[in-house]
């Protein structure tokens, strides 16, 4: 029995996808449930020549033997859910994903106002998905839940008896992150950050997992920094000094122009921390050091992608157990087995 989870170590968009879907495929939990915020977050997926940008489906859909769900924690667009669940259709997701009884409901005035807001919009650089509005509403105990909805019928569970219930099963349980440490409402670049804590804890909490029954935390971090949208951000290169690096990426959810940085040791070490991490794993290694590129074996990397490597070991004390090589699930060096 294992309970493990995986969060963002900066600002979103580490490649927390690509982990979640390999690691999923490879310990093939009983299940697996997604934490965080809302739709505002966006997890791309390559899988069998086919890429998905999924914003409320657990990333690790592809393990057909799994149990998706969604905790109460997160905020619920039952368009987007639906969507979804046609959308990945072929992997038989109707039949096995549940978001909690008590997630809470986006609705079309929640995404008005949040597009509407010349501070949340245009200033703060939020997605205009409605989270913010409804967030609100939900500490004003105003909003729908989605076990008082017609379109969410048939498509609720109780999401922390059925975890804690595996768990005491002996059955593997992970928890999907979103967004990343750099986001949350209280230990992120406020008042650039999103509409909650986005760190380990809240996430065990957004599926009703006490912090004692957590074997593993595994914080993702890319091999350089993106952020989309406003805020601080201290590593940052010029727009043209990134396209010359080759970096140049768009954010899943709004489509916008991520900036980019190198990456951030200083912020690593406190997302570590605060995260309680107990693994890295360390994504896009192939964008800055071409030559390691589809590379499965650690041997085969170069010394200076080693020392990188080493680098960030020693300033967090965490080791790096799975290197991202590419896109393909294929392209993964894991270190689990050695390292832990």
């Amino acid at each position: 029995m294992t309970c493990n989870i995986l969060v963002g170590g900066a600002w979103g968009d580490e490649g927390k996808g690509k982990c979640i879907t390999y690691l999923c495929k490879q310990d093939k939990p009983e299940i697996i449930a997604r934490a965080g915020v809302g739709p505002n977050a966006g997890h791309s997926v390559e899988f069998d020549g086919e890429k998905y940008g999924l914003r409320m489906i657990p990333s690790g859909f592809v393990h057909t033997g799994a149990r998706l769900l969604i905790g109460a924690g997160v905020l619920v667009d039952p368009e987007v859910f639906h969507y979804e669940l046609d959308y990945l259709n072929k992997y038989q997701v109707k039949n096995r994903t549940f978001a909690d009884y008590r997630c809470a409901i986006i609705e079309e005035e929640h995404k008005v106002q949040d597009k509407g807001s010349d501070h949340l919009y245009k200033k703060i650089g939020s997605t205009g998905t409605g989270c913010g509005p409804a967030n609100r509403d939900r500490a004003l105990r105003s909003i729908k839940l989605a076990g008082d909805i017609e379109s969410m019928e048939g498509f609720t569970a109780d999401v922390p008896l059925e975890v804690n219930t595996a768990l005491d099963e002996g059955k593997d349980v992970f928890i999907e992150g979103s967004q990343g440490f750099g986001l949350s409402l209280y230990y992120g670049t406020y008042p650039f950050v999103t509409s909650k804590d986005t760190t380990a804890s809240s996430m065990a909490a957004d599926v009703g997992v006490g912090p004692t029954r957590i074997d593993d935390v595994i914080v993702v971090f890319k091999s350089y920094i993106t952020r989309v949208g406003e805020g601080p951000f201290p590593s940052e290169v010029e727009q043209k000094d990134a396209e010359d690096m080759g970096l140049e990426e768009y954010g899943t959810v709004t489509g916008r122009r991520r900036r980019v940085g190198l990456f951030d040791m200083d912020m690593a070490r406190e997302s570590c921390m605060i995260n309680g991490a107990t693994q890295i794993a360390l994504t896009c290694v192939d964008k800055i050091y071409p030559a390691c590129e589809r590379v499965t074996e650690y041997s085969d990397l170069s010394g200076e992608i080693k020392r990188f490597i080493e680098e960030i070991e020693d300033a967090t004390k965490v080791p790096a157990t799975i290197i991202s090589t590419g896109p393909d699930l294929k392209d993964t060096i894991d270190l689990r087995e050695e390292l832990m």
